[in-house]
């Protein structure tokens, strides 16, 4: 097999397995006990087809762009400014998703799912845990299971998972959800209704798992700092 055809397959294999773990997420709102496993092989074909393309992480997210129809497009994670943590709406946005998350404490950075701690930041911790009728590996501040972490990691070439790349993670995740411009507006429900999809635990998401109100969302949006924009 020559080396377009095995880059090609690398990013054809990669794309299918995303596709899976999306729609994992959106029936389930968590990660299947074997995403370890399909993680693994996901990143063993990229690995492929990154020793044949260049800028393969661009142009597979180009790729799963096309192939999920719009309604995620992970390559404008490549094209976040991180000045952008800077802007008091989205600094308030991301109080209203840790709220959400419950991970608004001291430990936040370090949280799993579930309330458990982890050490070290040198990367995800990697962590199945079982709770409330739950499987995910879910940590951090943001509450990134394994394998959306190593997706946003690779595109955006963060080196590790401290509090600052995963607060550069949350906003490349609300990016990619086409909502990074209507948060620095101050379009609030805008943005929360693309990012729902996203975390679960934000008023308007699809999964059936407990979600905070619109009403404690606003509240805490507001006593965060963050502006609405007049309609």
């Amino acid at each position: 097999m020559n080396a377009a055809r095995i880059a090609t397959a690398g990013l054809l294999a990669y794309g299918a397995w995303r596709m899976y773990q999306q729609s994992q997420a959106d029936a389930q709102a968590q990660d299947a006990m074997n995403a370890q496993d399909w993680t693994s092989q996901g990143s063993d074909l990229l690995t492929t087809a990154d020793g044949v393309l260049t800028d393969t992480s661009q142009s597979a997210a180009e790729f799963i762009d096309n192939i999920t129809g719009g309604f995620l497009q992970v390559s404008a994670m490549s094209r976040v400014n991180p000045f952008d943590l800077n802007n008091s709406n989205v600094q308030a946005l991301l109080r209203v998703i840790r709220t959400g998350e419950g991970t608004t404490g001291a430990n936040g950075y370090r949280t799993l799912f579930g309330g458990g701690l982890f050490d070290g930041y040198a990367d995800h911790p990697r962590i199945t845990v079982k709770a409330s009728g739950y499987t995910s590996t879910a940590a951090g501040a943001y509450q990134i299971i394994a394998s959306t972490w190593d997706e946003t990691k690779r595109i955006m070439k963060l080196s590790d998972f401290s509090p600052r790349s995963q607060d550069l993670a949350a906003l490349g995740r609300i990016a990619a959800r086409g909502a990074l411009e209507d948060a620095k507006a101050g379009q609030f429900e805008t943005a929360i209704k693309k990012i729902a999809r996203e975390w679960a635990s934000l008023p308007g998401s699809p999964y059936g798992q407990p979600v905070i109100s619109w009403d404690r969302a606003r509240a805490i949006y507001a006593s965060a700092g963050g502006s609405t924009a007049m309609a």
